[in-house]
């Protein structure tokens, strides 16, 4: 006899219980069974060995699983990173004991779930403004359209530094469906980059920011890492702050963000491309700690969106890894924000192809990027990757729908 035998991919618990509707179970049965339909994988870093041990055996007992290192037994390790296995069901059973055990346990229980959390949930936001407003939510990636009014990005440097260019590409990319614009006047390019002075960059950035804010009804992003840059141009009504250093670089950053009551996307970035272990990890941790700043200053959680940073401080196969595995940082429980647009590493996986000539390579990113979790795309060919995100929406809405 043939059965047809076949692999399902069930992400969510959602997922789980439209597969068990299919099969014909009761309602009573799905509610029992969905939880244990789902597996999760989830990795936790340097665990006091005492309570990765009591973790192991919680686990254990409520049949899941647990890895530790080998000289965590004996306590020859006084840490150990330790990797869970287990359905949803055998998590909250875990996770329930887990919370009322000690050693730092009840703070694993609470990280555990949170990631736990993130992954079943996506970070649906709503910003409004007067005449405008930004909404992310499943099954629509926002557009964000990249206007450089500088005379050196690596992609279209000097094209639109000149104030009536800058505004008429502004509104062309608004009329091929980009949701916001996003405008920046100094060259972050981790390569040959000129750096110049916050006076240097409102020069540039400000009169663009206010007719840009005058002329098309779309939010307007700043994409400056310079705290006084980024009031000056909140004074003007710019409705979104772009970080590409996460708030790590000027301390004064995050206040500005609280002050003005803004969204903020915080990007991974350092200098140098050395990892002293996983890159994902790292992007992580950097991305922890500025979503932590951003509390501390009293940006609200709901106005951080994350970015892993593609481009910045990595090699290409950094960027090609941190692509594939981008939604491991949906355990961070913020929108992410994915910028590969015609980056060097599109072109050095296509055979050496220059700046110009990487649209398909980065519609291809784009894709892989909203099917591995990203809300936002931020790309220069607005009218393509406004198209190729909304045939991979298409895609992943009627995969949610009919399974």
């Amino acid at each position: 006899m043939n059965f047809n035998a076949r692999l399902l991919r069930v992400a969510d618990e959602a997922e789980a219980r439209a597969e068990l509707a299919k099969v014909g179970c009761h309602a009573a049965g799905i509610n029992i069974m969905s939880a244990k339909a789902v597996f999760r994988l989830v990795k936790l870093e340097n665990v006091p060995a005492k309570a990765a041990n009591l973790l192991k055996q919680t686990f254990l007992a409520k049949g899941g699983e647990a890895a530790l290192a080998r000289g965590t037994a004996d306590l020859s390790a006084a840490a150990s990173d330790v990797l869970l296995c287990g359905t949803l069901k055998q998590y909250r059973l875990a996770l329930a004991q887990l919370a009322q055990q000690p050693w730092g346990l009840p703070a694993v229980a609470t990280a555990v779930a949170a990631a736990l959390a993130a992954a079943e949930g996506f970070p649906e936001r709503r910003y409004a403004w007067p005449g405008r407003e930004l909404a992310i939510r499943p099954g629509r990636t926002v557009v964000m359209g990249i206007l450089n009014v500088t005379p050196d990005s690596f992609s279209d440097g000097g094209r639109y530094n000149v104030l009536d260019a800058a505004l008429r590409h502004a509104e062309e990319m608004a009329a091929d469906g980009a949701d916001v614009i996003d405008i920046g006047a100094e060259s972050t390019r981790p390569y040959g980059a000129t750096a110049v002075s916050a006076a240097e960059e409102m020069e540039r950035l400000l009169p663009v920011v206010e007719r840009v804010l005058a002329a098309v009804p779309l939010p307007v992003s700043v994409d400056t890492y310079k705290a006084a840059v980024a009031e000056e141009a909140l004074k003007l009504g710019a409705h979104l702050v772009n970080d590409v250093w996460g708030l790590q670089r000027d301390e004064a950053m995050a206040g500005v963000v609280a002050r003005y009551g803004v969204p903020v996307v915080v990007m991974h970035n350092q200098e140098g491309t050395a990892y002293a272990g996983d890159v994902l990890a790292a992007v992580a941790a950097f991305l922890r700690r500025s979503v932590g700043i951003a509390a501390a200053a009293g940006v609200p959680a709901a106005n951080v969106i994350v970015d892993p940073g593609i481009g910045f401080g990595k090699t290409a196969a950094h960027n090609l890894a941190v692509l594939n595995r981008l939604d491991e940082l949906k355990a961070l429980g913020c929108p992410i924000l994915l910028g590969t647009s015609r980056k060097r590493f599109v072109g050095t996986a296509l055979g050496g192809l220059p700046a110009d000539d990487r649209v398909e390579g980065t519609a291809a990113t784009v894709a892989c990027g909203i099917m591995r979790g990203a809300s936002i795309v931020r790309v220069h060919d607005v009218k393509a990757m406004a198209r190729v995100a909304r045939m991979t929406d298409a895609i992943m809405t009627e995969a949610m729908d009919n399974g």
